[in-house]
């Protein structure tokens, strides 16, 4: 969060792996993958223009890149959302690119950091989105049994179904200051229960 505003300044994938790979060296794991359109899907604006577009907007495949690296010296690998790809929703690629980073980990022996900044599941992929809650969360249990540390970061925001599976998995789960964390978001809740909630809501320091 920055000190002088107070507003979180969203930052991506690009700014993420300079700060945290040594001398921002590293290599981009699955960088090609980009989603299809299985159930011809269109709400205001089709799918498959949605895709387009955010492709030309951002530079980027998908909403999240995997890569692997040195920090500190010692191997690691990241898999860090963008956020201004389609609001940082999980769709079958995000998944997929972790499932298959979390592969290279267990071949290598490597830690892996999930850097989560999402607004949720990809309604445009509907089922095909929700899948990669239970994809990515049977995979990091494979880490686990194998003794693999997995760091999970939760930037502003991090909610829906991202929260609900692979964000809140961590061996150890941190937050950046003041970031927005949950499941539902706060209108929401207070539309459902009727009440105001406690300032500072569903932020990371909220107990």
């Amino acid at each position: 969060m920055c000190t002088s505003c107070g507003y979180h300044e969203r930052i991506g994938s690009a700014e993420y792996f300079e700060v945290i790979f040594d001398e921002n060296q590293f290599t981009e794991l699955d960088e090609n993958l980009i989603s299809g359109d299985p159930l011809n899907f269109a709400d205001t604006k089709k799918y498959k223009d949605r895709l387009t577009d955010s492709i030309k907007k951002t530079g980027l495949n998908d909403a999240l890149r995997s890569a692997y690296g040195k920090v500190e010296g010692h191997d690691l690998v990241v898999c860090c959302m963008d956020f201004n790809f389609i609001g940082g929703s999980m769709g079958s690629v995000v998944g997929e690119k972790i499932s298959r980073a979390i592969d290279f980990c267990l071949k290598n022996k490597t830690p892996l950091m999930i850097i989560s900044k999402s607004g949720g599941a990809r309604m445009m992929e509907a089922a095909y989105s929700l899948m990669q809650m239970a994809k990515t969360s049977a995979k990091l249990s494979m880490m686990d049994k194998a003794g693999i540390p997995y760091i999970s970061l939760l930037t502003d925001p991090t909610t829906g179904g991202v929260t609900a599976s692979y964000a809140m998995l961590g061996d150890l789960n941190i937050a950046e200051p003041g970031s927005l964390i949950g499941f539902a978001g706060p209108r929401i809740v207070k539309e459902t229960i009727g009440k105001d909630l406690p300032k500072g809501f569903q932020t990371a320091e909220f107990s």
